[in-house]
């Protein structure tokens, strides 16, 4: 069987994708052409057959070939002895987001799974992709191997390349640089205030960073999408390239610029850790459903953790700096309730019902695996640099598990596996590590591991007891109404519930969050306060009593007698 794709854009401005599949050697009754429900990168199903219409489909002589819907993805083509079919149909395309498709008359953003249908049980064909640019437009940007001799047509090995492998339409600004041996083109919709030099220079540095931790260039050629708004922000890591969301007037400034290096290094980072370096339920891809792993802590959260290390590394952050925005992610997990509810390996696995959708108590009740995978990857970077005495350290981790199970085995690993690998790398027992962080929500102890380099974690409101009504408030059509509480906290031990529209405290009218700050500002812990509300237009008072903050506002200092072996671990981890 072979296959063949034509895109086309007849109606840009109506945001849609014309799309032609050819399939050809059939020798069976019936095809199932399917459309994926999710994108590889982005654990939630999200139903891309919905935007799928006008299906349709033809034989020889451009006659009609009769099939039929037979569940939500999959269309079932009675072929009829037909050797070859064409199958059309239209995807709307207008969700901005790096991981869903966007066509409008200014640029074709494709996302592959959202856009390419598949040959049930076919998915290791090769395919070939011709895109047809509406008029206006006269540049393709895509990791897909170009064909030669063949204007804007591509190729793919398989369907998990494919689908791997988004396509940028239009007339993109596109500049490129060499590093790690590799080209690497830079594709800019949306325009802004970025200089491609400075940019090629600060990118090429983070390449070579990452690239020297793993010691092996798994691609050719690399292609970053990067879609420039007014506010914009994310990105999806692909085999080949990547696609970013970026503000595009925000390069100019100090914390736009090294956000947008933070968000390269993350995705690039990507390019080994879970593109190739992968739990073994991250491919081969089931697209039909739910891919489940306890695993992202690694995948996402040790990426979160490099991609601020990385920019140390490469001199974007002083080391000051870094510990400073190290002291951010430590307050993130410890500020949040949930951290102590839900185990990151249990984060990982529900990726697919909660990280995508939270809710008013997600805070209450979860963990995001990036941010708790983040500072276990720091803390298991310690430990291990440590425990050798600067030889090793979570760099050494990383590569071996690549060599051995992606380059030596070419497939993913077990949870089991990558713990006796950090365990044979580090030469210690994380037994208790993964008991008490990984498997248990256990509290971290940051100090104890923080100590390994002579740093001391101080927070700034320890001995304060500051009263909390324990809430966050929202002002809208001139109602101020509860839209969280914290778990334990005076609302949520009192009764004062998300929705509930605050109306007075002791009597005073109150229009704002501040306004309530303002008024328990005032109070001690323990005092209680009459709070006027109206719940479901029912007016009430609730006597609550003030509990203490709970929250921590953290920085990093440097002890002032640090022996000279935490000084060593101190300097291998900062890059001193």
């Amino acid at each position: 069987m072979e296959i063949s794709f034509e895109v086309s854009f007849s109606e840009p401005n109506a945001h849609y994708v014309d799309v032609k599949m050819n399939i050809s050697g059939i020798s069976s009754d019936s095809v199932d052409v399917k459309m994926p429900v999710w994108a590889p990168g982005s654990y939630l199903v999200r139903e891309f057959a919905k935007n799928v219409e006008q299906f349709s489909v033809k034989g020889a002589g451009q006659s009609s070939v009769s099939f039929r819907k037979v569940n939500k993805n999959t269309w079932r083509v009675a072929t009829a002895g037909a050797k070859a079919i064409e199958v059309f149909y239209k995807v709307y395309a207008f969700e901005i987001s790096v991981r869903t498709s966007f066509v409008d008359a200014s640029h074709a953003f494709l996302s592959p799974t959202g856009v390419f249908m598949y040959v049930d049980g076919m998915l290791q064909l090769p395919s070939v992709v011709t895109v047809h640019p509406h008029h206006a437009w006269t540049k393709v940007s895509t990791g897909l191997e170009p064909v030669k001799g063949k204007a804007f047509t591509y190729y793919a090995s398989d369907f998990d390349v494919l689908f791997d492998s988004p396509i940028e339409v239009g007339n993109q600004d596109i500049f490129e640089f060499t590093a790690a041996g590799v080209k690497h083109e830079v594709a800019m919709y949306g325009g802004g205030n970025y200089d491609k030099a400075k940019l090629s220079a600060d990118m090429a540095k983070i390449v070579e960073s990452q690239m020297s931790i793993f010691q092996h260039m798994p691609n050719k050629r690399y292609v970053f999408i990067v879609h420039n708004f007014q506010s914009g922000g994310g990105g999806l890591e692909h085999l080949n390239s990547t696609v970013l969301g970026a503000s595009r007037d925000a390069y100019n400034t100090d914390k736009g610029y090294k956000g947008f290096l933070g968000l390269v290094a993350h995705e690039y980072f990507h390019l080994w850790n879970v593109k190739r370096l992968r739990p073994a339920a991250l491919g081969p891809f089931d697209y039909s459903t739910e891919n489940y792993t306890t695993d992202l802590w690694i995948s996402e959260g040790f990426t979160a953790y490099y991609d601020n290390l990385i920019l140390r590394r490469t001199n974007v952050y002083s080391p000051e700096a870094y510990l400073n925005v190290l002291s951010s992610d430590i307050e993130t997990v410890s500020n949040q309730p949930g951290a102590g509810v839900q185990p990151v390996a249990e984060s990982s696995f529900d990726a697919w019902i909660k990280y995508y959708r939270p809710n008013e108590n997600s805070k209450n009740t979860g963990i995001s695996y990036y941010n708790k995978g983040a500072v276990l990857g720091m803390i298991l970077d310690l430990e291990i640099i440590n425990a050798t005495k600067g030889a090793k350290g979570l760099d050494d981790v990383l590569k071996a598990m690549y060599d051995e199970y992606f380059l030596k085995q070419n497939r993913g690993f077990t949870s089991e596996e990558f713990k006796r690998m950090a365990e044979k790398v580090g030469g210690i027992s994380l037994d208790n590590f993964y008991s008490k962080y990984v498997h248990k929500a256990a509290p971290i102890d940051f100090q104890v591991h923080l100590d390994h380099a002579g740093l001391v974690l101080v927070d700034e409101y320890a001995g304060l007891n500051t009263p909390s009504l324990g809430l966050t408030a929202s002002s809208k059509d001139g109602k101020l109404s509860v839209v969280s509480v914290t778990r334990a906290g005076t609302a949520w031990t009192d009764g004062i519930s998300v929705n509930d529209e605050i109306i007075a405290i002791n009597g005073n009218r109150i229009n704002d969050q501040a306004g309530i700050d303002r008024l328990i500002a005032n109070k001690k812990v323990g005092d209680r306060v009459d709070v006027l509300l109206s719940r479901d237009g029912l007016v009430r008072t609730l006597s609550v009593t003030l509990k203490k903050e709970i929250k921590g506002k953290f920085r990093i200092e440097a002890a002032k007698d640090a022996s000279t072996q935490q000084f060593a671990v101190r300097k291998k981890w900062l890059n001193l």
